[in-house]
């Protein structure tokens, strides 16, 4: 079992190292190796089995990281470097961004902003304290069909989202209404966006003030100040959208619908969760109490 160790972290740490911490022998170690070299082959055989079987009900979307931290949580004892060497032998690998997206926020120079209240602070002690909004464009063959969306930072859950062929404040102000039905969260409730003119307008503004939420905005053109709503279009649309073409409004919707509510919010691993799903994770904090 000792030498069963060594071999799986050798990818990460030496096998001196390792042999002295455990007080084995290096050569007992080499000599282990030469009379099993066939279970070697057969342990990485049936991890291939395992890694293809996650990343590919990650949608083929998941890295070596991801897989690895799956692994984990299975109870999998493997280095995460061995992950990554059989990944790239058998050619699987995680999504990555290739495009930019063309402008959605347009602002209205008449309307007056809310401030930046966060300044780039988005660790909320609770769940529905602090909510994160964007707009993004989803690409199909009759024209672009467009996302807004609420997220919740406490967990990165995806809580409220609506889609439309057009960019008319209706778009943003179905998607918060969805986020309220669903949460009911307190008044005082922050809610962070763009200075887009679909956030300034008055029948949204109206929206929040029932709402009891407090609209913050962050500064013009600058990604960083709505980092967490940056993400998850980065990741909408590495792992869903530019995957390949969408015919029809209809179908990028029904994709996207699938994505947000079964796999991204309940089967997706964020790192910055300890990997774990949205779902999982306010799950698991409001039952230690930690979650309001």
């Amino acid at each position: 079992m000792i030498f069963s160790f060594v071999e799986a972290y050798t990818m990460e740490h030496s096998v001196g190292l390792m042999c002295r911490v455990l007080k084995v022998s290096r050569s007992g170690y080499y000599a282990w190796r030469v009379r099993l070299p066939c279970l070697r082959e057969q342990a990485n055989a049936a991890l291939t089995g395992r890694i293809e079987r996650i990343h590919r009900d990650s949608r083929g979307t998941y890295g070596a990281p991801r897989v690895h931290a799956q692994l984990q949580a299975e109870g999998a004892r493997v280095g995460s470097k061995r992950i990554g060497k059989l990944m790239r032998k058998e050619g699987l690998q995680g999504c990555h961004r290739r495009k930019k997206k063309p402008r959605t926020t347009c602002r209205d120079p008449r309307a007056v902003p809310a401030p930046d209240l966060l300044e780039r602070e988005f660790v909320p002690e609770a769940a529905n304290t602090l909510w994160v909004a964007d707009i993004t464009y989803l690409p199909t063959w009759e024209g672009f069909d467009y996302l807004a969306f609420v997220l919740d930072a406490y967990s990165r859950r995806v809580v409220g989202w609506a889609m439309a062929s057009h960019l008319r404040s209706e778009l943003v102000t179905d998607a918060l209404q969805m986020a309220l039905q669903r949460r009911d969260p307190a008044p005082g409730l922050i809610h962070h966006s763009d200075r887009g003119s679909q956030y300034t307008s008055i029948s949204f503004s109206q929206r929040l003030t029932e709402a009891g939420a407090v609209p913050s905005m962050s500064s013009v053109a600058d990604p960083y100040d709505n980092a967490l709503a940056e993400s998850f279009v980065a990741t909408l649309k590495r792992e869903l959208v530019e995957r390949r073409a969408w015919p029809t409004r209809e179908s990028i919707r029904s994709a996207a619908f699938e994505f947000v509510e079964v796999f991204y919010n309940r089967r997706r691993l964020h790192s910055a969760l300890g990997y774990q799903s949205p779902v999982d994770y306010e799950e698991g904090t409001m039952r230690d109490g930690v979650a309001a």
